[in-house]
């Protein structure tokens, strides 16, 4: 009996490990499901359409999904990637992001071009450039990129002439050297430029902003910005990562479907000469 009684009780601890282990097995997490979702971070013209629109539908052909995010300035798509929040963004140039990691201490990286947008000088007033009389208020963009950029471009159609050092309004109004027309440069926010348009002579305007504003069709720019092998890199807008992703499955991907054949014949196809592809590296 005592054996009997001994080999039972031998039984039942077996089976109370079996269950325990069983049990703990039950418990282990499953497999990781591989995250298929690239969140991107754009302004809405042209940015969100060429995403939307041409890029989108290459990414689905090669399993992925990808989440536009819209932005209306060019603040919230940095602060929003270097939080995690975004796995890129693509609206900047190589010179506001490089000035935006100097300003705030960030690891911003460029990964590749998309597609330059020429700023134009536009006008409700004015039809002409000829018709833009001395003392005329221009308004331009007031980060430190593009408001260079735009005196650049007033500089290379005579507006003004060029000086060494900072191009700023500061530097520009009331300087007879500079500025022997006496134009009164305003600084604003870019994304304000068309909606102040009304209330200046002329402004030199980002094509972005210019084209969600409708304005090549309702005033058409009295004058665009050209390029040459050297500006053209400077004003291409580039996907943008934070340091340490430039090589990650989804950014690869992401690169693969925006430089592809079918975006670059939606880019020509819908905007015709107003957004010009730029498939660049950086440098």
């Amino acid at each position: 009996m005592k054996k009997i009684i001994t080999l039972l009780l031998a039984v039942s601890v077996l089976l109370s490990l079996a269950g325990c282990s069983s049990g703990g097995s039950s418990q282990e997490p499953a497999a990781e499901v591989e995250d298929k979702k690239i969140t991107v971070g754009v302004n809405p013209v042209p940015h969100a359409e060429i995403l939307e629109n041409a890029v989108k539908p290459v990414l689905a052909e090669a399993g992925w999904e990808l989440d536009v995010i819209v932005y209306e300035d060019y603040v919230l798509p940095n602060e929003n990637l270097v939080a995690g929040e975004l796995d890129a963004n693509y609206f900047q140039t190589l010179g506001y992001m490089n000035n935006q990691n100097d300003t705030h201490g960030w690891k911003l990286t460029a990964v590749k071009g998309v597609h330059i947008e020429p700023m134009g000088l536009y006008s409700e007033k004015y039809t002409a450039v000829a018709d833009i009389p001395d003392g005329a208020t221009i308004s331009v963009p007031n980060d430190e990129d593009n408001r260079t950029r735009a005196i650049e471009f007033l500089i290379a159609n005579g507006f003004l002439n060029a000086i060494e050092g900072e191009l700023s309004a500061a530097t520009i109004n009331g300087n007879a050297d500079a500025n022997p027309r006496n134009f009164e440069i305003v600084e604003l926010e870019a994304a304000q430029l068309p909606l102040a348009l009304p209330d200046v002579d002329a402004s030199v305007i980002n094509g972005n902003y210019a084209l969600g504003a409708g304005l090549p069709a309702s005033h058409p720019a009295l004058l665009v910005e050209s390029f040459d092998a050297e500006t053209s890199i400077r004003r291409t807008n580039f996907i943008v990562v934070t340091e340490g992703n430039e090589n990650s499955e989804k950014i690869n991907a992401l690169i693969e479907a925006i430089t592809s054949d079918a975006v670059a014949k939606y880019i020509e196809d819908t905007y015709k000469g107003a957004v010009i592809t730029s498939f660049v590296d950086p440098q």
